[in-house]
């Protein structure tokens, strides 16, 4: 029986069908206007970045996952110390596993990238508890030395699960600028909330239970969290076969000079830690991450500049002037309050300066190799670390706490002079200023 047009006709609340990223999904023909507004829920970006279907999930199982982070060389410190009675053998175990990181690292992204998250990441995970388990045994047997350094060294194939999560955000906003930019901040914040908790946890559960009691819970916490944020396979970015004709991220243009970027600044934050825990203890660094937690958390929530290379020598130039805080406030007074406020301002540069440049890192790595490019990324910065905390304890012993504050805003200087000829060399075209 034919039908009337009457029949026919779609009403105007009717859904219209239309394609969506690939997907078949129902639009309101005209959308009511209280539909139009949003709400103070919806005007939070964070709050929209994780009303991403599957966010939370993969968020929390990063969390655990990136906790341990903070833990496992405060852990190692106390425990080896401890128990041979020696801080140098101690550094110096904690200082190879550092180095055996900085070389499997780029390698164990690459396989990520190439073959997917879960199926990398689990069992490199599983390596990585198996090398902290076997340090706890080699210690609590008393084992010969080089067995502390073969144990911990084994730790280095932990995946970089910051990386991670950062790409999978690039993945599921990919062509949104700004929503990037807030997964970017929140994704720096977590790691300043990171490290800011890890060494308290460490040295509570060090103190308060057995020395081996920090490497154990973070290795536990480690394992957990990898196996949490693996099986959320929904928000996984596809792997990526290699390409015979794939070139390393280094080969990029523009990546060695971000690299060298994240060098100076990892030298800033390994100098700044090294100096102030000689001159007031460790604790006075929690505000120093505080206030670079929170300057992230702000930062992502303003729309960011679209010149992203102009936004980074902003980021660096600031950083710079904070870092002179710390070094007039000890020479000038010998208050430890003025200092501590003093780590706190300074802090706040340091997580809007990573977070820019994060987003030129992703933006110059190829696509499909985002894990391997962060990871070279942080690879740098613990370099910078190292080198950081080397020449700051240097000066700290030939020339006193004083003169050591000297080094992390030399070294911020550093990192400014790098990108500013870094960004003067650049190829017309490759510019921040677009869209891209």
């Amino acid at each position: 029986m034919p039908r009337s047009p009457a029949t026919c006709t779609v009403p105007p609340s009717t859904a219209l069908l239309t394609v969506a990223g690939g997907q078949l999904v129902a639009a309101p023909r005209a959308a009511p206007e209280r539909v139009r507004r949003k709400g103070p829920a919806s005007a939070n970006p964070y709050l929209r970045l994780l009303a991403t279907p599957g966010a939370r999930a993969f968020t929390a199982g990063n969390l655990i996952a990136r906790l341990p982070m903070g833990m496992l060389s405060v852990s190692a410190v106390i425990m080896i110390a401890g128990s041979r009675g020696s801080y140098a053998l101690a550094g110096a175990v904690t200082a190879t596993g550092l180095a055996a990181t900085a070389v499997v690292a780029p390698f164990t992204a690459r396989l990520v990238d190439r073959y997917g998250q879960a199926r990398i990441a689990v069992p490199a995970t599983a390596l990585a508890v198996l090398g902290s388990l076997a340090l706890v045994l080699c210690v609590h047997h008393d084992a010969p030395a080089w067995t502390l350094f073969a144990a911990y060294a084994a730790t280095a194939t932990t995946p970089n699960t910051g990386g991670m999560s950062r790409a999978r955000w690039a993945h599921l906003h990919r062509g949104d600028p700004a929503a990037l930019h807030t997964a970017n901040s929140f994704e720096q914040a977590a790691d300043e909330l990171c490290f800011m908790l890890g060494p308290v946890l460490a040295a509570v559960l060090c103190g308060a239970l057995f020395p081996e009691a920090g490497t154990l819970v973070g290795a536990f916490l480690l394992m957990t969290g990898v196996l949490v944020f693996a099986a959320q396979r929904a928000t996984e970015p596809p792997p990526t076969p290699r390409r015979r004709t794939a070139v390393s991220p280094l080969r990029t243009p523009g990546m060695p000079a971000l690299l060298a970027v994240f060098l100076a600044t990892g030298a800033v934050f390994g100098a700044l830690e090294v100096v102030s825990i000689a001159h007031a203890g460790g604790a006075i660094l929690a505000l120093q991450a505080a206030g670079s937690c929170a300057a992230g958390l702000l930062y992502g929530s303003l729309r960011p500049a679209r010149n992203v290379h102009r936004r980074l020598l902003l980021c660096l130039t600031a950083m710079t002037a904070l870092m002179s805080l710390p070094l007039l406030a000890t020479a000038s007074t010998a208050s430890l309050p003025v200092l501590a406020l003093c780590l706190l301002l300074a802090g706040a540069a340091t997580a809007p300066t990573m977070v820019t440049g994060m987003t030129l890192v992703q933006r110059a790595t190829p696509a499909g190799q985002l894990n391997e490019g962060m990871t070279l990324s942080v690879t740098a910065l613990l370099g910078g670390v190292a080198a950081g905390a080397a020449t700051g304890g240097w000066l700290v012993e030939h020339a006193g706490t004083v003169s050591g504050y000297a080094a992390p805003m030399g070294a911020a200087a550093l990192a400014l002079a790098v990108a500013a000829a870094g960004t003067s060399l650049r190829r017309p075209g490759v510019s921040g200023g677009s869209a891209r």
